[in-house]
């Protein structure tokens, strides 16, 4: 495990990583998730041996801490990212990233582009004010302290057993603010971001979610937009195969 301070008050930003050559590829994770949990089985595919890897969980979440004083904008977690990325000694990395990480992936890329040289986006939020069905609508239906006074627990409860067993892992306030600035979107909204990259992006949209809103125009601006059969939110998860095989640029 390494670690890096992230706020200026010895806070650390920790990740979990496997040897190999550069550029690294950087499986970051979403709203209360865990970069491990959903990513270790892809990196460990022989299809993506060789290259060194690198499990980042964003401030509050898993292994990382999370001060009660932080912000957890998108462009808070996007520049506890970017310590984590300098402190690795990484730059022109390839992000894989999952939801709420795909913003912060955005966001990253935006104020850092050395760091990034390539994006693999599953189900990132574009939008700021996603639908009510949106996972963060989970969370943001309670204001921060009566979420962080018991509708935590009750939240965990109505989620499922899946989404549960890592969310029960992030701190309730760290959950909450991601949640609602996560709703709010970034600015430039992350939409924009994404067209405007000049890096090779790629979107996984799972077949079971429905149509990705706006894909002609990613695609119009050179965003490989693929639609993975049998797979919902959780396309790494519901079909690993076709998974792998975008990340390693073949799908």
């Amino acid at each position: 495990m390494r670690q890096t301070e992230f706020d200026g008050k010895g806070s650390c930003i920790r990740w979990t990583e496997t040897p190999g050559e550069g550029p690294a590829r950087v499986y970051v994770h979403g709203l209360g998730s865990v970069s491990s949990v959903y990513h270790a089985h892809i990196a460990a595919r022989p299809e993506l041996a060789g290259r060194r890897s690198l499990f980042v969980d964003l401030p509050g979440h898993g292994i990382s801490d999370r001060p009660e004083d932080f912000g957890y904008r998108l462009e808070d977690h996007a520049d506890a990212l970017a310590a984590a990325l300098d402190a690795a000694g990484e730059s022109g990395a390839e992000l894989i990233a999952h939801s709420m990480g795909g913003s912060v992936a955005l966001v990253l890329a935006h104020r850092r582009p050395d760091l990034v040289s390539r994006l693999v986006l599953t189900e990132a939020n574009l939008d700021a004010s996603p639908p009510p069905a949106a996972g963060s609508a989970w969370i943001t239906a309670y204001e921060e302290e009566e979420f962080v006074g018991g509708a935590y627990a009750r939240v965990l409860d109505a989620v499922g057993p899946l989404w549960a067993s890592t969310m029960r892992l992030a701190d309730p306030r760290a959950l909450h603010r991601s949640a609602t600035w996560l709703r709010r979107g970034s600015d430039p909204i992350m939409r924009d971001i994404l067209e405007g990259l000049p890096v090779d992006r790629v979107f996984l949209q799972g077949e079971l979610t429905g149509e990705l809103a706006g894909s002609a125009a990613l695609e119009a601006a050179g965003v490989r937009v693929v639609t993975v059969p049998g797979a919902g939110h959780n396309v790494m998860l519901d079909n690993p195969d076709a998974f792998v095989a975008a990340v390693a640029g073949r799908g």
